[in-house]
């Protein structure tokens, strides 16, 4: 019985802290059911319309900046429960807004609730798993997010459904919600979720690293005995306080080497990630399947199609990351998916559509479910020091929404200026180069404890 409780601790506080991972999904992903009966409503204008898409990437940016310094400074736990009550705030507030400017409000909120839960969720898990678990648990961070997405996409196609085949006339609360203004449902499911994440929340510990970072290790060992029992605890707990002695120098000891190479390694393969496209694809994909010949006038349904293909192949990296390894897996990945990306773009220059094509972007999605995708959070949550690895980890993520909203915005132009055949040679050009660049500079740091990867690179330098 003893041997099974301490898996069972770490398996219920990394299921919490996932739920940030959720609600990022869930929220970045329930907006495409809300702005075409948004901009019925509110007659908004393409400025308008641009405006409220883009606000949640501005919460985004926010989020990140605060959050990584705050984590090093007052706890993971503290800052997830910030971004725990950000979701619920704007999930509430969005719901029952009348006015467009209270809508961007709170559209901003929860883009900063996304930002933080993208950094510190990670994070957090990086440092509560044991070293031989420890990439497959930050995975299912990732699965989270695609579980996220997944549930934004059901939601919204049954919601939508369900405001469409309503006869009659109605009133009250519900029908005013569900019904007269389905869009409102959509968003205020959200509500279940980040409240849960906000109870769930209350029995998770502190990251023990960070404990020890500020002389906490009394309560550092209660943990590391919970997850590894005394005698392991015992043992990494002597490790993180040889190597917790260092104080933060922030960004300007990050510059200096070797963190310096780390820094550029992670912020490389984190935006080479992006530059795959995946956010094109996504959002694209309804239009893709269309033009093969399968779809019909139904995109959310088949939004949920391409939603429960990403989560299905993220199964394969929680499988095989901490046995094939981080560095394999990448390169493997990353090189597949250009292969992917190409048949795609070959088939829109042939113009050949069924099927093969609905193949071809589906074998996409598989590639980057179990490399690029997840990978980027794994790297970035393993090979920075403790002291530092909140304020590094939020520049990486910052990385990732830049990347991100360069791709959304250049997408439609590449799309309408250079073919949607040459955007996708683009995109597998760009995999490409995250297959030369990691086989060149990425280590492998499976089965290693956060302490023995800083002590390799120390040795190193």
């Amino acid at each position: 019985m003893k041997t099974k409780e301490p898996s069972y601790f770490i398996s219920l506080i990394t299921l919490i802290a996932a739920l940030g991972g959720f609600l990022f999904g869930f929220d970045m992903a329930v907006v495409s059911g809300i702005i075409e009966p948004l901009k019925l409503q509110y007659q908004l204008s393409s400025a308008q319309e641009g405006l409220f898409v883009s606000c949640a990437l501005l919460g985004c940016i926010v989020g990140v900046a605060f959050s990584g310094y705050l984590s090093d400074k007052i706890g993971r736990k503290k800052v997830l429960f910030v971004s725990a009550i950000l979701f619920l705030i704007s999930a509430i507030g969005f719901a029952f807004s009348e006015a467009y400017s209270m809508l961007i409000l709170f559209r901003v909120l929860a883009g900063m609730g996304v930002g933080v839960a993208s950094n510190v969720s990670p994070l957090y898990i990086s440092e509560i798993a044991p070293s031989h678990k420890r990439g497959q648990l930050v995975v299912f961070y990732q699965l989270a997010i695609t579980i996220g997405v997944l549930a934004a996409y059901i939601s919204n196609f049954f919601l939508q459904r369900y405001a469409s085949s309503y006869s009659g006339t109605g009133q009250g609360f519900l029908y005013w919600l569900f019904v007269e203004n389905v869009w409102r449902g959509m968003f205020i499911v959200g509500v279940i979720p980040a409240g849960a994440f906000c109870l769930l929340l209350l029995i998770v510990p502190e990251s023990p690293r960070w404990l020890v970072q500020f002389g906490l290790n009394e309560k550092a060992f209660e943990i590391l005995d919970k997850i590894n029992g005394a005698e392991k605890a015992q043992l990494e707990l002597h490790s993180i306080k040889e190597m917790s002695g260092q104080k933060s120098g922030g960004i300007k000891e990050m510059l200096r080497l070797p963190l310096r190479k780390l820094l550029v390694l992670a912020m490389v393969l984190t935006a080479l990630s992006q530059f795959s496209g995946i956010n094109g694809v996504i959002f694209y994909g309804p239009t893709i399947l269309k033009s093969a010949g399968i779809v019909t006038s139904d995109a959310l349904f088949y939004q949920v199609i391409l939603g429960s293909a990403n989560v299905l192949f993220t199964f394969i990296a929680i499988s095989k990351v901490d046995t094939w390894g981080r560095r394999p897996l990448y390169i493997i990945g990353s090189l597949c998916a250009a292969f992917a990306l190409a048949l795609t773009g070959f088939c829109f220059l042939m113009n050949i559509t069924g099927w093969f094509m609905l193949f071809s972007i589906i074998l996409f999605l598989l590639f980057f479910a179990f490399s690029l995708g997840p990978l980027k959070f794994v790297i970035s949550t393993e090979i920075f020091p403790t002291h530092i690895r909140g304020t590094a980890l939020s520049i990486c993520i910052m990385t990732m929404w830049v990347s991100d909203w360069l791709v959304n915005l250049l997408f439609p132009m590449m799309r309408d200026g250079l073919g949607i055949a040459t955007t996708f040679f683009i995109f597998s050009f760009f995999c490409i180069l995250s297959f030369v660049y990691a086989k060149k500079k990425l280590f492998e740091t499976k089965g290693k404890s956060l302490e023995e990867i800083e002590k390799s690179w120390n040795l190193e330098q």
